[in-house]
């Protein structure tokens, strides 16, 4: 495994987040967290990186106490999407995906060439290469999005970690990342971690599901047996149809017309 959280708890105040979360997280897989709004997925992300510390119960990484693995080490295995990145000095995207070497480079040394040509290949693959010397300050939000994914692929980790990654991005680019993400997951034996507000991407994608509501889990297994009617009407109170998409190869969630009057 390489998470495993055992009765996980936190709050904000008095006000309970996460509470009593248990679970393994199996190395070379794709899950996706997925809940209402305010469930608690975020926090339990910010946990996983250890940007937050628990209340109570234990997050291991490849059997180690997460809070004993010391920042730089993490930075090595663990790589962050997250929805709100910013930045308000004008550095370039080329500087800004060269970021992520940094956990490899020792203090007052500079980025090798062998760093370089790594930024120059991740940001052509990622087709941010054409924004390399434009200052993030004047991105647009997608772009941004798609330069501070470059730059997590360039830090080389065995776990890469989605917020709504793609939140910003149209639907091309959405697509290319998540490509890129499954690719890495299915021939280099990456794990990634992702929130998602689309259940049909996550459908699309995901080897596992984790469904939260009210910081507890609703559910988790295998995608497949997680897109059911009942269970989305339990999580999210929306009825729906499920369909399977043989040109996807998943089940793909219909949701229900409402029935909510607005006056």
């Amino acid at each position: 495994m390489i998470y495993t959280v055992d009765n996980l708890s936190f709050s904000y105040d008095s006000a309970h987040i996460l509470d009593g979360i248990s679970m393994d997280i199996e190395k070379g897989s794709f899950y996706g967290i997925l809940g209402p709004n305010g469930c608690g997925k975020t926090t339990f992300l910010d946990l996983l990186i250890r940007h937050k510390k628990p209340d109570s119960g234990r997050i291991s990484f490849s059997g180690t106490n997460i809070l004993k693995i010391s920042r730089k080490r993490l930075a090595r295995k663990i790589a962050l999407v997250s929805q709100n990145f910013y930045i308000n000095f004008p550095y370039t995207a080329r500087q800004v995906v060269i970021m992520g070497r940094y956990p490899y480079i020792s203090r007052f040394s500079s980025p090798s060439s062998e760093d370089l040509s790594r930024v120059d290949s991740i940001m052509k693959k990622t087709g941010v290469d054409r924004l390399s010397d434009n200052f993030i300050t004047e991105l647009s939000g997608g772009e941004r999005q798609r330069v501070v994914f470059a730059r997590a692929l360039v830090q080389d980790t065995e776990v890469i970690i989605l917020d709504e990654a793609t939140s910003n991005l149209d639907i091309r680019h959405t697509i290319d990342l998540l490509d890129i993400v499954k690719n890495r997951v299915d021939q280099k034996k990456l794990t990634a971690i992702s929130v998602f507000q689309d259940i049909n991407l996550a459908a699309r994608y995901c080897d596992r599901l984790i469904f939260l509501r009210n910081g507890n889990i609703v559910a988790k297994g295998k995608t497949e047996e997680m897109i059911n009617q009942g269970l989305i009407q339990k999580v999210f109170d929306v009825d729906s149809q499920i369909r399977f998409e043989p040109l996807y190869n998943a089940s793909q969630v219909i949701f229900k017309k409402g029935h909510h009057d607005i006056h």
